[in-house]
């Protein structure tokens, strides 16, 4: 079961949204919202997986709204505009509707919500267990990251970059660097700067304000210093 909300201005498309959510059995509306302040304030108290959210509306508007969330739940945006599809994309939304929406085009996108969450609560370790992978979003796509595949993070303003070996490339996802370091062990990795996380396994070199992965050089700040140095023993 996901716990939903449905955020948008228009008391009939509001109630549409209701009518729609209740005939998905998967779906529990949690409540429904006519302004994006009255949505935030059930964010604090409720533990969503779903926001139905409308994108023009008084005051804040739905992107803005989801840009000023640190952990934004899963988001289905339903709106009359199409202009915002790339920003809604960037932004990771699980589907983008427009007005109106047929109750099978809005079935298929709780379906593919639905998936998503089922991926996500397969990858959540159980307490106190070490989490041997995770899903994160890539261009609208599900990929899973092995843990102990992980060489480094690298934080790039509202996107990561994260560094794998055997692979030539980074997966990139939006996310914040802060908000990756929640998923990751305790102890089995480490900040040495504001924008990059390493695993502890992977330093090969230590050497004044560098850290050295292999022959990936990357720097080490004096505020990350004495943490790093508790870790290796120096």
């Amino acid at each position: 079961m996901m716990r939903c909300i449905a955020i948008d201005d228009e008391k009939l498309v509001l109630e549409l949204l209701e009518d729609n959510i209740r005939q998905v059995p998967f779906l529990e509306l949690v409540k429904s919202c006519r302004n994006v302040m009255e949505a935030a304030a059930v964010l604090q108290q409720e533990k969503i997986d779903l926001i139905f959210l409308d994108i023009q509306m008084p005051r804040l508007d739905g992107l803005s709204f989801l840009r000023s969330l640190p952990h934004p739940p899963m988001t289905i945006l339903v709106t009359a505009y199409e202009q915002y599809a790339l920003e809604a994309f960037n932004l990771n939304a699980v589907d983008y509707l427009l007005k109106p929406v047929s109750f099978e085009r809005f079935l298929q996108a709780c379906n593919k919500a639905y998936e998503r969450h089922r991926l996500q609560q397969a990858a959540a370790p159980a307490a106190g267990e070490k989490p041997g992978h995770f899903f994160v979003n890539v261009e609208y796509t599900l990929v899973k990251i092995v843990v102990d595949d992980i060489r480094y993070i690298e934080g790039l303003k509202d996107y990561i970059k994260i560094h794998l070996t055997g692979n030539r490339k980074p997966v990139i996802t939006r996310m914040s660097l802060k908000a990756m370091e929640e998923k990751l062990p305790p102890g089995s990795f480490i900040r040495v700067h504001k924008s990059y996380i390493v695993a502890a396994d992977k330093i090969t070199t230590i050497k004044r304000d560098l850290v050295y992965i292999g022959d990936t050089e990357l720097p080490l700040s004096e505020s990350y210093k004495a943490a790093l140095d508790k870790l290796t023993g120096r």
